[in-house]
């Protein structure tokens, strides 16, 4: 099994620059239209459940708003 990832946009950082959408090799961020943050950026956010918590949205981000989270599937035990 894959390893699967999301992440939590902060925004009170995130200025919707659009870089960590431009970065994201698996395409599973967009803006999110439908709510700004306190300063009035449409913030970034992950759209399908395929994002594998590479952490290269992370490190693009100018402003340190990402942060990215991975779960490991657990192994079966061999026998």
């Amino acid at each position: 099994m894959a390893v699967t990832g999301w992440i939590v946009v902060d925004d009170n950082y995130c200025k919707g620059c659009g870089l960590c959408i431009e970065a994201c090799p698996q395409e599973v961020l967009e803006f999110d239209n439908s709510r700004l943050t306190p300063k009035g950026y449409h913030p970034a956010k992950m759209i399908e459940e395929t994002c594998t918590g590479c952490g290269i949205c992370a490190v693009v981000c100018p402003d340190a708003a990402i942060t990215v989270y991975r779960e490991k599937p657990e192994r079966k035990p061999r026998r």
